[in-house]
């Protein structure tokens, strides 16, 4: 059997290794239109930092080494142009001498990837302008940032890419501003979580244009201009475009392969595409996500190497399915972690669900260890069968535990109420004896036998004409030095002693700093016949999302987020 590969990062170089595994004798050739594979491409905007030093460092494995070991032969510098379903052929350049040759194959797996949107705007021929996809791109911005010395950039595009690049150039002395078309960073969080991001990446001096749309770019001043519609443009000495990707498929188009959303290829489960023995696997291929069902495009290493191996057991004569990608993902923005998995709020709403979240401020670990500290969580789960769709969490240390508990917990197909079941490792410097993961599952389950909670959209209309009662359970201190206005405070140790200042008859909805003393508060007021409703993240929760709105809209208003 000969098996022909198109390209090999993750999901061919994955699937490559794992036919060989299965089938000695199979002649294996990946085609590589770049000069590496097997490269780390999560790893390189670390390397035009600085953290990684050495850029050999980024090569997984070379064709050699992949020769030695796997019998495999990796084409680098070769590009697919063509295939010919017909003859199973491939056609080929050499993109090093020009000659263009025919590949014959047995078996043919695609695994191209997406390649970073690249918008028909004005001044897109700067030199000064960059996107990074490749070694060989990470390379050209490594050598600019080397060889010109640049005191300022800005990142176009506010998620995972365009974070890190913002992170790196940061931390090498650069003035860095990241405009946005929507008013956040980080699509996967829902604009409340969204909100901790901001404030973490505004406290390390990087600038925010959110609700910005770019209209070109213009070399001006030994530099180059960011225009923006309706707004002054933004001076740098470099930009780089992160606004999406796009997937990679002319190759299939031409041969005829169908297509899914975006021009993405469509395959089954056994990632076969619509013609027989051509597969498909990562970024570039169409998939169900596992939560919703619906179709999505979801680029992440992950599932593009769990494809890898699923598409190489079918090419060898096996039967495995690949079940849906989670979009479980995690990301390291300046001192803090923030993570997500299976879909958030916004999500669930725009696909018709019917939901409710939970949101927690727990700590690292026990509290009267040294080094602990706060994480938000979010758990976002269908009412009424309390069906776990997805989680977010922003902090610090033991955020990635947590995340991939929640995302074991979802792909097990677990009740949301069934977290505090869970039987999770402690000890005092990882964890508390109720862990973040257990906490929530308590809160929802306090929600299922009717604890009553009210959120940060409910804010706005809660009538202040007296026909309830807003009550403020912290302390007098935390109190004055800020609340929400129309709230009196009545400390959650006091209640019980001045619970004939509220008036009875009257829903009460209480707030404190996290949701646990609101939470206690409550419950005293549920036990004296008082209809009572816990707001959903605590005050400190409500502060950090407002004051974030507050500066969201006044850049809006005055161009830049200062």
């Amino acid at each position: 059997m000969k098996v022909v590969i198109v390209g090999g990062v993750a999901g061919g170089a994955t699937a490559a290794a794992r036919i060989r595994r299965l089938d000695e004798q199979a002649e294996i050739v990946v085609f590589e239109r770049s000069g590496y594979i097997s490269y780390a491409n999560c790893g390189l905007t670390y390397y035009i930092g600085g953290v990684i030093e050495d850029p050999e460092e980024l090569t997984l494995q070379t064709p050699e080494s992949f020769f030695r070991r796997f019998r495999i032969h990796m084409k680098v510098r070769h590009e697919v142009t063509a295939i010919h379903p017909e003859k199973k052929t491939v056609s080929v350049k050499n993109l090093e001498t020009g000659a263009v040759f025919e590949e014959s194959y047995d078996k043919l797996l695609l695994s191209p990837g997406a390649k970073p949107l690249w918008p028909d705007l004005p001044g897109m021929d700067s030199d000064r302008l960059f996107t990074l996809r490749t070694v060989e791109d990470t390379f050209r911005i490594k050598e600019f940032v080397d060889r010109n010395k640049p005191r300022s950039a800005v990142m176009v595009g506010g998620g995972f890419i365009g974070l890190e690049v913002a992170e790196n150039l940061r931390e090498l002395g650069l003035e860095v501003t990241i405009v946005q078309r929507p008013k956040q960073l980080m699509n996967p969080f829902d604009a409340d979580m969204a909100a901790f991001i901001h404030a973490e990446v505004r406290k390390h001096g990087v600038q925010l244009a959110l609700g910005h749309s770019v209209a070109g770019f213009a070399e001006k001043n030994g530099g180059i201009e960011v225009l923006l519609q309706d707004n002054p443009p933004i001076h740098a000495d470099l930009v780089v475009l992160a606004i999406g990707v796009t997937p990679e498929s002319q190759l299939a188009k031409a041969a005829g392969l169908a297509l899914g959303m975006k021009g993405s290829i469509l395959v089954n489960d056994r990632m076969e595409t619509s013609v027989p023995d051509i597969y498909a696997v990562g970024d570039a291929v169409q998939v169900k996500h596992y939560v919703t069902g619906e179709d999505a495009l979801i680029a992440l290493a992950g599932p593009a190497n769990k494809q890898g191996r699923i598409a190489a057991d079918n090419i060898c004569g096996g039967d495995s399915r690949y079940l849906g990608s989670q979009g479980s993902s995690v990301i390291k923005i300046f001192d803090m972690t923030a993570a997500s998995t299976g879909i958030n709020e916004t999500r669930a709403r725009k696909s018709g669900l019917d939901v409710d979240t939970v949101i927690l401020s727990p700590m690292s670990h026990a509290g009267y260890y040294p080094g602990g500290k706060l994480m938000t969580v979010k758990v976002v789960f269908e009412k009424k069968t309390y069906r776990f769709l997805g989680a977010q969490i922003v902090g610090y240390e033991g955020v990635d535990k947590r995340i991939d508990v929640l995302a074991t917990a979802i792909h097990a197909q677990m009740k949301a109420t069934q977290l505090k079941d869970l039987d999770l490792a402690y000890a005092p410097p990882y964890s508390s004896a109720k862990d973040p993961v257990n906490m929530a599952g308590f809160l929802i389950d306090n929600i299922s036998k009717g604890l009553k909670q009210w959120h940060l959209s409910d804010a706005a209309d809660l009538p202040r004409d007296g026909s309830v009662t807003l009550l403020d359970t912290r302390t007098e201190g935390e109190y004055r030095r800020g609340h929400i206005e129309g709230f009196r405070n009545i400390p959650v140790d006091e209640l019980r002693e001045r619970i004939g200042e509220i008036e009875t008859g009257k829903p009460v909805y209480v707030i404190c700093q996290s949701g646990l003393r609101s939470y206690i508060a409550t419950r005293i007021l549920e036990g004296y016949g008082f209809e009572a409703y816990n707001f959903a993240g605590g005050f400190r929760f409500y502060d950090t999302v407002m004051n974030d709105r507050a500066l969201v809209e006044k850049a809006l208003a005055c161009g830049m987020d200062r």
